[in-house]
């Protein structure tokens, strides 16, 4: 499920603020990691800080995360590590080590469908090139050889190892969590402590607007062809949430009357084949949210929902039967207090 803010941003996901403007905000943003920024936060009656120095840590952060987690940049410190085709134990930096340990927690959880090194498979597809092209079986399985997280070892909280020499990890799946996380850190260090920060639709909101209403977030209906809302999200409480959605309705290549999703089962290396459009989850932590609303959508909602149970996250899933959109919401959800979903 995209979010909505003014108009479509990022691969997956678009967001808007259900907010009148206020004097009392201040606003940055931006063009970072492929897509889209916005902040909205009050300042401290007492701040000394002035926005431009804001922005500037902001932009410093963003420029520092990508010289390190970029996939889509030669220099980046996490494409030597992938360029170095070895398996002797690699330095590697403890941030990219925790990245990866936390995706292990979800790849695990997830039974194995969720996994940092699937990219091969991504490209086999043809979905680099937007171009499909369904892999024969050998290539499948000659793919299928060089992927699995389980290949890649921790060492110690600066070392990994990759038990395959060529293993590539790409952290896309979590890194905007991440850079979410990140990014509040900066508020947070200034006593900021109502804010929406959010990054290609991902999010992170805490507290309320100053004339004391709840963050609403609408969120877009699952449906290719279409930029409505299906959802409202009321962060009625305002403690610190992050609201994360992934989608199958916006990426995808339809052959010979067969749908093929760009959500890739690493289990099988093949496009999910579930009715699951949208997944949306809230947590107090983005870099888990983030993985997590990835590994649900791969799931699907039929095995995803017992995993968000077995595992207490708050789901929404959203399946498509014909013109029929149907949800159903895991155990924490239906238990949050929170937030609210309201129909538009």
């Amino acid at each position: 499920m995209s979010l909505m803010y003014r108009s479509m941003i990022g691969a997956l996901c678009a967001l808007t603020l259900a907010c009148s403007k206020t004097p009392e905000l201040s606003k940055i943003e931006g063009f970072a990691q492929g897509t889209t920024y916005h902040l909205t936060f009050e300042l401290p009656a007492d701040s000394t800080a002035e926005l431009s120095a804001i922005e500037k840590a902001v932009t410093d952060e963003f420029a520092r995360m990508d010289k390190s987690l970029s996939n889509y940049r030669d220099d980046s410190v996490i494409e030597a590590f992938n360029a170095a085709q070895t398996t002797e134990v690699l330095p590697a930096e403890a941030e990219l080590v925790a990245l990866v340990e936390e995706a292990r927690k979800v790849h695990r959880a997830s039974n194995g469908c969720y996994d940092l090194t699937v990219k091969p498979l991504f490209d086999l597809w043809g979905f680099k090139k937007e171009v499909f092209s369904p892999p024969s079986d050998a290539d499948l399985a000659q793919t299928m050889a060089i992927i699995g997280l389980d290949n890649l070892e921790t060492v110690d909280a600066t070392h990994l190892r990759k038990q395959i020499p060529a293993l590539r990890i790409d952290v896309s799946s979590i890194g905007q969590g991440y850079a979410v996380s990140r990014i509040v850190k900066i508020l947070e260090q200034l006593s900021v402590k109502n804010y929406l920060v959010e990054i290609g639709g991902e999010l992170k909101i805490s507290g309320k607007k100053p004339d004391g209403e709840p963050w609403k977030i609408a969120l877009e209906k699952p449906l290719p062809n279409e930029r409505k809302m299906h959802k409202i999200a009321s962060f009625d409480t305002g403690v610190p949430m992050s609201l994360m959605a992934s989608g199958t309705y916006r990426h995808y290549f339809d052959s010979n009357g067969k749908r093929y999703s760009h959500i890739l089962d690493a289990r099988t290396g093949k496009p999910v084949e579930h009715n699951t459009v949208s997944v949306a989850i809230l947590h107090q932590d983005p870099t888990f949210a983030d993985a997590w609303s990835t590994a649900l959508l791969c799931l699907g909602s039929k095995e995803g929902l017992q995993v968000a149970n077995d595992n207490n996250l708050a789901v929404l899933f959203i399946d498509q039967q014909g013109d029929e959109l149907i949800e159903s919401q895991s155990n924490a959800m239906n238990e949050m207090k929170d937030v609210s979903f309201k129909n538009p």
